[in-house]
């Protein structure tokens, strides 16, 4: 007789219970508990109790009295995050420690996700940190980044409905299932609201643009014990204008790609394009650079000065600065609804409803179409510049004046920018009953969270299209004059070669899940706690191709889709053993069993060792795993990622040094990535105005589902070069795409360490001082190939195959002062992002050199360095009455700028994550209003 796969994980669980509960029973017989003595009463005085509070922290469904866990948790509070002026829950997030590599920004909107933000823990990836909401799961974004990694956009949040964030640092798969690899972050709501406020901010830079409107209402009415109920709403929306990077030309190389004066070669680094080389070749300019008959180009006529006054190319080309097309910070605005009610239903029970509902539109800007580009679908590679299928004008056109068609290097400056317009509509209901039953704590609910997304897209060309109108006499349209006889050209052929084109995607997740806790019995130290729960989740996720990729036909444009859908069920337990005073031990185990065979079982155990008040010792050991997503299993995409190409770097060529692309087909027979994490930590209480905590921790993620490497690919012979061969030397030619499946190969060790420092002052008649400090320490982070081959990315800008090529610097610090005093607050918070060595790995050559290639240049920038960066953000708040509140902020208040770093795609001349030093001063001020 078949059983479910709910049914196998149950008993599964329940063996593990009934194992891992013999331990601390053992113990408790061993050392049963001694009858405290009663405390001496005064005569006459009745017996008193106390009643301590009882939470849940993220990471343990038992409740406790000990905030402080095993395993080390960050509790953000809502004063925390709104000192630092950040205009959402994405961009506070995006500013903790332990974020790094992988995490999406929102100004990446040309990136596979654009339009969306995410976190990553330990710079493992979006993928493998879970983002949960009111600890529960959320449906996917609808794109996966790079159109692999399947992550939870937290754009979606409503800003003034939060109450606190714990991030849980390190691995909860035995509690929450697949994606916990690196930790979790649970962004928590309010539970109950009584009454009225209204708020309103408004911002704007230094240069007096990126101007940020918000305004948020939150109703709330009805007391739970005496009205038996509480219902509130919040709604908020806000609206942000687009700041283009030229906007920036006052900030040295920021608002510019002509990083000449820095030292720079314009051929290889910056943002300057359309030059010829010296060997000949060309990229592609506004106005055209054309082949002569002996394979050489030259510079059609009609080219402009530089926006900066920069000497225009030597080498008879035409250079144009892209960044006077390309967004610093896209155009945005969102409108988010949040409504909760809670039900009374005995004195024992209640019932509780969330509603959700998001809607965002983003609007990113960037460089026109170069019509000169590589990439693939599902048919295999496309090259329009080299080969049969290069793009020419043909014998006749008017920009031709050879007798025989002849390639062309064009940017359509004439056509306009791309443009992608990305709407998000996010969607959420939650229905449960919790309370308590004999000596049971029970929570039962289900979940459905689903997201729509429509992506337009403007400004990219069709290759079928543009090959007819530059090469066919007979072309529908006329031909194309391109460059300086632009203006001939109607509006009809721009209609056939650049339609609007779009992309739709949808997730879907529905869940039920159910757990109760309870005590079982009495120990040395307290309860022996226990919590048993299962779940059943059905997640599915489709990407509907961009127009005209299934068919290769958008130049530039790779094909990325996937329909998939997982079903899983699990059952977990826990355990929370106080076996003595001054020691408490605890385990989980959970096991997700996916439709299809496959089986997760992932355990966790861990201690608190206090041998004084003022003194604890914890330490965890958690294995975890990330399950295949359908874009790994059942999907298809072309990525982008910044390499060294082995061939060309070895006989010193230009393009040694390149962003590719990367084919990456589907393996429907993928494994689960696994992990192994260790923490052990110190915490600290001299005082109770002092709290320390010192965690190291190490993660190892083994069988991770990459890509096929590029030297496989190479050796494989799976990869599209050019024709421009190093000295005719055959397979030299640049490097355009790579063939490269997803398989299992790749394990992946980070260790370091995390600090914590609060302390606060009482003034007495000066009011409150208050100090936190939270320090992450990347001390290693290494890869491991199949064949045993170490790399090293800790203190350098690799690993540049995830999201943005922003590194991995080894520190990352947060500081923090708030004064508090009769109506007032001020704050000052210090970011601080340490230096690291601009190299893809360690040891490895530096990444961007002065001078025209890397062994007559000198290295650079400051000795092959991105210095460090630090920004510092001031905010106050005064209250002249109960019912309002003025509040504001400066964020970046010195203004730095921020260090140029010309190697990540992620933006130009500047890493993505010293964001606040290519925008600027940015000023917020606002007003609260109570109603009473």
């Amino acid at each position: 007789m078949s059983r479910s796969p709910l049914c196998h994980a149950i008993r599964r669980v329940l063996l593990a219970v009934a194992l891992a509960g013999t331990a601390p029973f053992a113990l408790a017989q061993q050392a049963p508990p001694a009858e405290p003595e009663p405390e001496p009463q005064a005569p006459g005085q009745q017996p008193t109790t106390t009643t301590l509070d009882r939470i849940e922290v993220t990471g343990s469904n038992i409740r406790r009295t000990d905030t402080e866990t095993a395993s080390p948790v960050q509790v953000v509070t809502r004063q925390e995050i709104e000192r630092t002026g950040k205009a959402t829950v994405a961009e506070y997030l995006q500013t903790l420690t332990a974020d790094g590599s992988g995490s999406v920004p929102k100004t990446f909107g040309a990136g596979f996700a654009g339009g969306s933000a995410a976190i990553s823990l330990r710079g493992l990836g979006a993928g493998s940190t879970l983002v949960l909401l009111n600890g529960r799961r959320m449906a996917p974004f609808g794109l996966a980044d790079d159109g692999q990694k399947v992550f939870t956009d937290l754009s979606t949040i409503p800003m003034e409905a939060v109450e606190r964030v714990e991030v849980l640092k390190d691995g909860a798969s035995s509690i929450y299932g697949s994606d916990a690899i690196a930790g979790v972050v649970n962004i928590i709501l309010r539970k109950d609201f009584t009454g009225a406020v209204a708020k309103a901010s408004y911002g704007i830079s230094g240069d007096s643009d990126g101007d940020t409107r918000k305004a948020s209402l939150t109703l709330g009415t009805g007391d739970l014990a005496e009205d038996g109920f509480n219902f509130f709403v919040n709604i908020e929306g806000s609206k942000s204008d687009r700041v283009a990077v030229s906007d920036r030309r006052n900030r040295k190389w920021i608002g510019t790609g002509d990083i000449r004066r820095w030292g720079y070669d314009p051929y290889t680094f910056g943002g300057l394009a359309g030059g010829i080389d010296g060997s000949g070749g060309a990229t592609g300019s506004l106005v055209g650079n054309i082949e002569r008959p002996d394979g050489t180009f030259t510079s059609l006529p009609g080219c402009a000065p530089l926006p900066g006054g920069g000497a225009q190319d030597a080498n008879g080309g035409c250079f144009y600065d892209t960044s006077d097309f390309t967004t610093l910070t896209p155009e945005d605005q969102s409108l988010n609804f949040f409504a909760r009610g809670t039900f009374a239903l005995s004195d024992a029970s209640e019932l509780y409803t969330e509603f959700g509902f998001a809607k965002k539109s983003s609007f990113f800007q960037t460089t026109p179409t170069r019509i000169d580009s590589s990439w693939g679908y599902p048919g295999g590679a496309v090259n329009s510049r080299t080969g049969e299928g290069a793009i020419r004008l043909g014998v006749g056109h008017p920009d031709n004046p050879y007798g025989v068609p002849s390639r062309i290097r064009y940017v359509a400056g004439d056509v306009g920018p791309r443009t992608v317009d990305t709407d998000n509509e996010f969607f959420r209901f939650l229905a449960g009953v919790k309370g308590q039953l004999g000596e049971w704590d029970y929570d039962i609910g289900y979940l459905h969270s689903q997201t729509d997304l429509v992506q337009d897209r403007n400004g990219f060309l069709r290759y079928s299209a543009v090959q007819t109108v530059l090469s066919d006499p007979d072309s529908p349209v006329g031909y194309w004059n391109i460059g300086q006889g632009a203006e001939a050209n109607s509006q009809a052929l721009y209609d056939f070669i650049s339609p609007t084109i779009s992309a739709s995607a949808s997730s879907k997740l529905d869940a039920i899940d159910m757990k109760a806790s309870r005590s079982l019995m009495d120990l040395p130290g307290g309860s022996l706690g226990l919590a048993l729960g299962a779940e059943y989740r059905r997640q599915s996720a489709e990407l509907k191709p961009v127009t005209y990729t299934d068919a290769g036909d958008i130049i530039g444009l790779g094909y990325s889709a996937y329909d998939g859908d997982q079903n899983v069920a699990a059952a977990y337990a826990e355990l929370l053993a106080p076996v003595a005073t001054w020691l408490e031990l605890s385990g989980a185990v959970r096991v997700d069993s996916y439709e299809g065979g496959e089986t997760a079982t992932t355990p966790k155990v861990g201690f608190k060792l206090k041998p004084a008040d003022w003194i604890a010792i914890r330490g965890t050991y958690a294995e975890g795993f990330r399950a295949p997503n359908p874009a790994e299993t059942a999907g298809s995409s072309v990525g982008f990622a910044t390499t060294q190409d082995p061939v060309r770097c070895a006989l010193n060529a230009t393009n040694c040094s390149l962003t590719v692309g990367f084919i990456n087909q589907p393996n429907p027979d993928l494994e689960a990535e696994e992990s192994k994490s260790y923490t052990l930590g110190l915490v600290l209480q001299p005082t109770d105005s002092t709290t320390l905590t010192l965690d190291a921790w190490e993660i190892k993620r083994s069988n991770e589902i990459t890509t096929e490497s590029l030297d496989t690919a190479i050796e494989k012979g799976n990869v599209v070069r050019g024709d421009d061969l190093v000295d005719g030397q055959p397979g030299t030619g640049t490097l355009l795409l790579a063939y490269t499946p997803y398989i299992n190969a790749t394990s992946t060790t980070v260790r370091g360490l995390d600090l914590d420092v609060r302390q606060s002052v009482d003034l007495e008649a000066w009011g409150k001082l208050r100090f936190d400090l939270q320090w992450s320490r990347m001390d290693s982070y290494e890869l491991e190939e199949t064949d045993g081959v170490t790399t090293e990315y800790a203190g350098t800008h690799g690993n540049c195959n995830v999201t943005n090529c922003i590194g991995t610097p080894k520190d990352r610090i947060n500081f923090g002062a708030t004064w508090e005093m009769d109506r007032w607050s001020v704050s000052g918070v210090v970011n601080y992002i340490g230096a690291m060595d601009n190299t893809f790995e360690e040891g490895g050559d530096c990444a961007a050199w002065f001078g025209p290639d890397p062994e007559t240049g000198e290295p650079a920038p400051d000795g092959c360095e991105i210095p460090s960066f630090y920004t510092v953000d001031l905010s106050a708040t005064w209250q002249p009455s109960d019912a309002w509140e003025i509040f504001g902020s400066v964020q970046n208040a010195t203004d730095r700028v921020a260090p140029l770093d010309p190697t990540t795609y992620g933006a130009l001349n500047y890493n993505p994550l010293h964001f606040s030093g290519a925008l600027g001063r940015f000023y917020t001020l606002g007003v609260k209003y109570s109603f009473q």
